[in-house]
């Protein structure tokens, strides 16, 4: 097993450009062997468990420490650094750790807006010691963040204590800490009486209950909170300033959550065309719907592309990112939809084959892309009043 000091950068006075690391990385995977297809665990639990695993030794060998800034933790380079990663995990038959996809959305905001938190806590992440998830959502208050009930009150010796509860909470019961948005102006202040904390989740108060998905997988959780004690150092920016660090970390949310995906949807699309060609299966439908989905995945991927370059300059991504998440929901509807009808009539019936049950267990939670982080309705409301320009009726 490689070590970081087997890392062939490691040491060097200045960080290798994103090409020349994900030639390494090639390397390095072709090296240790590391090809899981396409059977994963079965739960979640599992699956990030699983993740920890991988993480540990990406870890080890130094590579998922590049992207991140030496300050907390990394190794030096940009945001294409972490694409780079996922692209290389994806053509080696890898699917990136679960826990990726929040770190992907928590980890750009303790780094910019906290970085003493970011110093503390990043290592473990990228590790697979800590889990996160992030606080957003509620039972009334889902695409109208600015409404959400979740309130923070200023106790003795200045924690923040916190009563209210989140839904629809992604490793909600699994995670160790949770990035959490919570009201601390009065309700109709909106977004400008909005926190955000870096909550730990063992504290006492704090109840988690898994909800399960269609898939049979604990995929998200509701948290509850009953007068959890915050310490002021876990702050994330400024108190009443979560709106902003809110969007900030929305572009990370929608942006590099594509790219991650497109990544192993395009994974996906291959392994299923070759299976199908190989098996025969490819007639005349099962031709347009892969070709559907092979033009939705390059759509994401050139669209992704272009804000991970955002990003990676340091620019805001903003509006434009509603885009990248209504592509995405399009791709996930159709690489699936090819799927189910190429390992049909398997699909429907076939309980003990695990890459079947795979696709099946994917293909019903690809159902909720459209809705999970911002209804496909919004996306396309923000693209009309913010890019568009468009009248209001």
């Amino acid at each position: 097993m490689s070590t970081t000091a087997d890392t062939p950068f490691a040491g060097a006075a200045e960080v290798p450009t994103p090409e020349a690391f994900g030639s390494q990385l090639r390397t390095w995977l072709r090296e240790q062997q590391i090809d899981q297809s396409l059977v994963m665990p079965g739960s979640l639990e599992d699956s990030v468990e699983h993740g920890a695993a991988l993480l540990a030794r990406l870890y080890e060998g130094g590579w998922n420490r590049f992207g991140w800034p030496k300050e907390v933790g990394g190794l030096g380079g940009d945001v294409r650094h972490r694409a780079a990663l996922y692209e290389q995990l994806a053509l080696a038959n890898v699917d990136p750790p679960e826990q990726n996809i929040i770190l992907e959305v928590v980890g750009p905001a303790l780094v910019h807006f906290a970085p003493a938190l970011a110093a503390r806590y990043l290592p473990r992440a990228l590790r697979g010691d800590d889990v996160w998830c992030q606080g957003f959502s509620e039972p009334e208050s889902g695409s109208d963040l600015a409404g959400l009930h979740c309130r923070a009150k200023r106790a003795e010796g200045g924690d923040l204590v916190v009563d209210g509860q989140k839904t629809w909470t992604s490793f909600g019961h699994v995670a160790d800490h949770i990035l959490l948005l919570c009201r601390t102006g009065a309700r109709e202040s909106r977004s400008r009486g909005l926190t955000m904390l870096f909550a730990d989740l063992s504290s006492p108060g704090v109840e988690a209950r898994p909800i399960t998905f269609a898939n049979g997988r604990n995929e998200f959780a509701e948290v509850f909170f009953d007068g959890v004690r915050v310490p002021p150092d876990h702050v994330v920016g400024p108190v009443d300033s979560g709106w902003t660090v809110a969007s900030h970390l929305l572009q990370f949310e929608r942006g590099m959550y594509a790219w991650i995906r497109q990544a192993l949807l395009s994974n996906r699309l291959r392994r299923l065309g070759s299976y199908a060609r190989s098996a025969g299966l490819v007639d005349e439908v099962a031709q347009e719907l892969l070709g559907t989905a092979r033009l939705a995945v390059a759509a994401v991927r050139a669209r992704s592309t272009r804000t991970v370059d955002l990003l990676a300059q340091g620019s805001m991504v903003g509006a434009a990112a509603s885009i990248d998440k209504l592509l995405l929901a399009a791709a996930e509807h159709a690489v699936f939809d090819a799927g189910r009808h190429v390992l049909s009539p398997a699909f429907e019936l076939d309980e003990t084959e695990p890459g079947v049950a795979q696709w099946r267990a994917e293909w019903l939670y690809s159902r909720a892309a459209s809705v999970y982080g911002g209804a496909a309705e919004i996306q396309r409301s923000i693209i009309a009043d913010r890019i568009l320009a468009l009248p209001r009726e």
